[in-house]
């Protein structure tokens, strides 16, 4: 890595389908109620884990000691968390609950460029709201493009290379939409866990620690640690059971996360959403992402050098959530990137995406567009459906998160217009494999390749 400094910031050393912006959609924003956000999807919080009162000396103490160091507008967001019975959540991989990881924050020390009150203050943003979570990326201040260019370019004086990120950070946009609605899934159904990582990739060593079930990669313990192995996750095995992986974001998210703690302008990425989804990419594209260009390495599955494709999508869902998820792929798509059918029917589709969400869960999808800049090949974006309504035309709607609207609020799109689009989605296996067994994905597109380096042989 090149060295360069940074004063005043603290800075140390799917095939024919192409992510890029979402294309003008017909939605609607709900109407915001306060300070909570205006819809919430079931099972927003647990049952099991809903408490909204202190009931120890120490939850006292430390909820005492949050208030003392806020302003008023986010005691007021830190009261909401306490009686909406968020804060007092524990469904972390560690059995720490919000307050806990929230009080470490305060009281523990914070990487050298990241102030500790404007963690806190995110904090309780997400917590008032999760759609405040965007993958908008954030520009470079002057004073430091020099020294991000001479990054990228790894020194390099050539005028051409230094041209070329220059025009890269002036006109990025980020294809980071996958990893930000894992991130939104994770605040919102798995909050406690959600800030145990937010605390640890604030830390000094930007990192944490995570065991996981072996079965939420695969029914088999040897294609699991495959897997692990496939994607360079850094990992112990301890049993056939459990392994235990370590997250961290690339080394250049911590320049990106320290700049936006003094320069952080409205509608752009928070320090949180940068250090998270930069893990997430890094878990996803087999340690190969950068957080400067937005760029990730080529693989066996994938030529493409920007967002992860469905199953790369998957394998981060499953490893973050703990949880066995099944992409499974809607559109037929032709070498072409063209759509030529579809797997199943809209009724179908419909009832899959409605039976996941009475389980509980959200369901991150990828839509697809004709894109009239690249001869109407399939364009792709990642968005969250967190709810399912009926208009009162009768008219079926589904709730949704964008990360990429610019909308601090769910927005609502007609199932008329979003079932068509659907290329693949994440499900739980037992909805997944109801018509017929799924194959694990990972295993389609290794075939896929293997089969295409065959007949190019």
């Amino acid at each position: 890595m090149a060295s360069v400094n940074f004063p005043n910031v603290n800075i140390y050393q799917t095939p024919g389908i192409t992510k890029k912006a979402p294309a003008d959609k017909p939605v609607s924003t709900p109407k915001e109620q306060g300070s909570a956000p205006a819809f919430r999807a079931e099972a927003y919080t647990s049952a099991l884990t809903v408490r909204t009162r202190l009931n120890t000396k120490e939850e006292k103490k430390k909820y005492e000691e949050l208030s003392e160091e806020l302003d008023l507008k986010y005691r007021n967001k830190l009261e909401f968390a306490l009686k909406s019975g968020l804060l007092l959540k524990n469904d972390s991989n560690d059995r720490s609950s919000v307050l806990d990881n929230l009080h470490k924050i305060l009281k523990e020390e914070r990487d050298p460029g990241l102030d500790k009150i404007n963690i806190l203050q995110e904090c309780l943003d997400i917590l008032a709201n999760p759609y405040v979570i965007t993958q908008t990326c954030e520009d470079i201040p002057a004073q430091y493009k020099r020294q991000v260019i001479g990054l990228i370019t790894n020194l390099s004086e050539d005028p051409k290379d230094i041209a070329q990120a220059k025009w890269d950070l002036d006109n990025m946009h980020t294809g980071t939409c996958p990893a930000a609605s894992i991130e939104f899934d994770l605040a919102t159904k798995h909050t406690a866990e959600f800030f145990r990582m937010v605390e640890g990739l604030t830390s000094p060593k930007n990192e944490v620690v995570k065991t996981i079930k072996m079965n939420s990669l695969s029914d088999k313990s040897s294609d699991a640690i495959w897997l692990l192995t496939k994607f360079k996750t850094p990992n112990q095995i301890n049993d056939f059971e459990t392994a235990t992986v370590l997250l961290k974001p690339d080394e250049h998210a911590i320049i990106r996360a320290r700049i936006q703690n003094h320069h952080r302008d409205k509608g752009e990425r928070s320090m949180i959403d940068v250090l998270m989804q930069s893990t997430l990419m890094q878990l996803g594209s087999q340690q190969t992402y950068n957080s400067l260009t937005d760029k990730r390495a080529p693989n066996v599955w994938t030529q493409e050098d920007g967002g992860l494709i469905d199953f790369e999508k998957t394998y981060v869902e499953s490893v973050v959530e703990d949880k066995n998820t099944t992409s499974v792929t809607y559109q037929i798509v032709d070498e072409n990137g063209r759509l030529t059918g579809y797997e199943k029917d809209f009724a179908t589709i419909k009832k899959e995406l409605l039976d996941t969400l009475k389980m509980g869960h959200n369901i991150i999808i990828g839509y697809t567009w004709p894109d009239p800049e690249n001869d109407n090949r399939l364009a792709g974006h990642e968005i969250t459906i967190v709810g399912y309504k009926t208009g009162p035309n009768g008219e079926g709607v589904f709730i949704c998160q964008d990360s990429d609207d610019n909308i601090s609020a769910p927005i609502e799109m007609s199932e008329k217009f979003l079932l068509p689009k659907i290329h693949h989605a994440g499900l739980p296996d037992e909805i997944a494999s109801r018509d017929f067994k799924y194959e694990d994905s990972w295993k389609i597109g290794l075939d896929e390749f293997q089969d295409m380096k065959k007949q190019s042989a």
